[in-house]
């Protein structure tokens, strides 16, 4: 593999592909992303409206989703290193095109029941371990160090704007099509991906694929760099409680939305894409303040924002009310976004090549490794609580993000490093 830039060269010898590389890069991440918006809403909605599920039954079809980055996210560092990265990306969009395709072809054949969608979330989620930890390794092979907080915020963006326009899609698919129809958006959008991602570059692997240490102590070394890096280390805390939070609320929202404000299907998905405006405005804003604050005040703003929005969910209402909702997701989106794009640039920045799929694997492992246990928690919290009880106690979890940040070196750093 000599003369090869490796995974991970935007750091050293340079990007390979040049710029067209990543505009194909970002227009297959960018479909994928959309077809994911529409499945987000179609699969609860399913489960809601077709087969009468339960607040806590939705919140297993998400826990199915995130259990993939309990079973395999440490190992998927690993396993991404030693296959061919372009290959193992266009295999994981086939993968999911076909699982997700088999629901609405069991809800045409009436066979449909709560256990398939539960599967297909499973079978997705694997995949989509792999598949986001491959990428997260393939864009600094693509771009350069100094541009990839700007990649990472147009990424960021065209995924908040895929979260805008996919969910209110959804809606009306739903409204008009069935839940079930929705889904076919989704797996036609895994295959354009394929087909995308099949025409990039072909990064070199780093190690061979019959040799090297062994998994166990590849894995190790990207626990211990997370674990003693100053920075890394507080903030895979802080989005560790907020992804606890996006677990329980991809998990409540839809039933509150359904059941408890009884708002119409169709607006259901335009609620729930508000979100993905608050999504495109941080991704928007975050290079210009960062430039300006830093980027470590930058994100305990961030921190300090998200559990504002968490605080005012509860406090939605019927009619006029739901703007209430629609204010906070908006806010709670466009915290998470700038929290993702200056820790994610951070990592891809900080980290040397040769272990950067690994670290990434392990922050994702923890701080994904969460969203399940959000989502149990909140289905269980809703049925004794209620739906608006149950968001009440995610603020709790959300207040853990400025006071983590707050608590480390962080807080007197203007910029991380």
């Amino acid at each position: 593999m000599s003369g090869e830039a490796p995974v991970g060269s935007g750091r050293g010898s340079g990007p390979v592909g040049g710029g067209g590389a990543f505009w194909r890069y970002w227009a297959a991440l960018t479909i994928s992303h959309a077809g994911d918006a529409v499945t987000a809403v179609a699969l609860p909605l399913i489960a809601l409206r077709g087969l009468h599920a339960t607040s806590l039954q939705v919140g297993l079809i998400t826990a199915a989703q995130y259990t993939a980055w309990i079973l395999i996210g440490l190992p998927a560092g690993v396993i991404v290193q030693r296959l061919p990265l372009r290959g193992t990306q266009v295999a994981m969009d086939v993968v999911r095109a076909v699982a997700i395709a088999s629901v609405p072809i069991a809800w045409a054949l009436d066979v449909l029941g709560l256990w398939q969608l539960v599967v297909v979330a499973f079978v997705i989620g694997l995949a989509s371990v792999v598949f986001d930890v491959g990428n997260s390794a393939l864009l600094p092979s693509i771009v350069s160090k100094e541009e990839l907080t700007s990649r990472n915020s147009l990424t960021s963006g065209s995924v908040a704007a895929t979260r805008l326009g996919g969910p209110s899609l959804a809606g009306v698919l739903v409204q008009l099509c069935g839940a079930a129809s929705g889904l076919l958006v989704d797996a036609v959008s895994y295959l354009f991906s394929a087909v995308l991602l099949r025409t990039l570059p072909r990064p070199a692997r780093q190690v061979p694929s019959d040799g090297g240490p062994s998994l166990r102590t590849r894995m190790a070394e990207g626990l211990r760099y997370v674990r003693r890096h100053p920075a890394i280390r507080p903030c895979v805390t802080a989005v560790t409680a907020v992804n606890f939070v996006c677990g329980a609320l991809m998990a409540l929202v839809p039933a509150l939305l359904v059941r408890t404000l009884h708002a119409p299907t169709a607006l259901v998905g335009v609620l729930i894409a508000t979100e993905g405006v608050g999504s495109l405005i941080g991704a928007a804003l975050t290079t210009r303040l960062v430039a300006r604050f830093g980027s470590a005040r930058t994100l305990i703003g961030a921190g300090l924002l998200t559990p504002v929005a968490v605080g005012c969910m509860p406090f939605a209402g019927h009619g006029l009310g739901l703007l209430v909702f629609a204010t906070a997701n908006t806010a709670f989106g466009a915290a998470v976004v700038m929290m993702s794009i200056i820790t994610r640039t951070h990592r891809q920045t900080v980290t040397p090549p040769e272990l950067l799929p690994r670290v990434m694997a392990t922050v994702r492992f923890v701080s994904w490794g969460a969203i399940p246990f959000g989502a149990l928690t909140a289905g269980l919290a809703a049925t004794w609580l209620g739906n608006r009880g149950a968001l009440g106690t995610m603020f709790g979890v959300a207040l853990l993000t400025p006071v983590v940040l707050g608590a480390s070196p962080i807080r007197r750093m203007r910029d991380l490093v």
